[in-house]
């Protein structure tokens, strides 16, 4: 595979990070040399989150779910503290569906969403079923695909 550093220039980080993601893809069949990449780019960065997405991404696919999990975690809690959003879901509600167009509350729809899939990927149905009930009550286009992971989890048995 490969990727050169243009092609991720809508990462907003400096160029020895970008770097070390592309050379993260670029290793991809050498899973322990690539995992090494994104850990240094991680490890660079603290909590950036263009890196925290990435690095989300390149854990779900390289079937790492607990990593995954962590990573789309602190996606949403960047988006939180950094739009001072409030912890309760009552009162977390009505400011997700006001705001649902905005490119950040867009982006914790999205990371919440996606912990909610790993959720049910590692098995912890009533966790996942949670986020991905509270998703849907925001996502009425489906656009985060909450819906879809919500009926394939309550879906009966005799309907598999």
């Amino acid at each position: 595979m490969q990727v050169t550093e243009e092609k991720v220039s809508w990462y907003d980080v400096p160029a020895d990070i970008k770097h070390l993601l592309v050379l993260a893809a670029e290793n991809w069949e050498n899973s322990a040399k690539s995992e090494e990449y994104m850990n240094q780019a991680l490890a660079k960065t603290g909590n950036n989150t263009d890196v925290l997405v990435a690095a989300y991404r390149y854990f779900f696919y390289k079937n790492n779910q607990p990593m995954a999990l962590v990573m789309a975690t602190k996606v949403v809690e960047n988006v939180k503290e950094s739009e001072k959003l409030p912890d309760d879901w009552s009162e977390l509600k009505p400011i997700l569906e006001t705001r649902k167009n905005e490119a950040e509350i867009r982006l914790y729809l999205n990371a919440y969403a996606a912990s909610g899939f790993v959720l049910a990927k590692l098995g912890e149905i009533e966790k996942a079923l949670e986020v991905m009930s509270r998703v849907k009550e925001i996502d009425d286009r489906n656009e985060f695909g909450a819906k879809t992971i919500f009926e394939i989890l309550t879906r009966p048995p005799e309907e598999d």
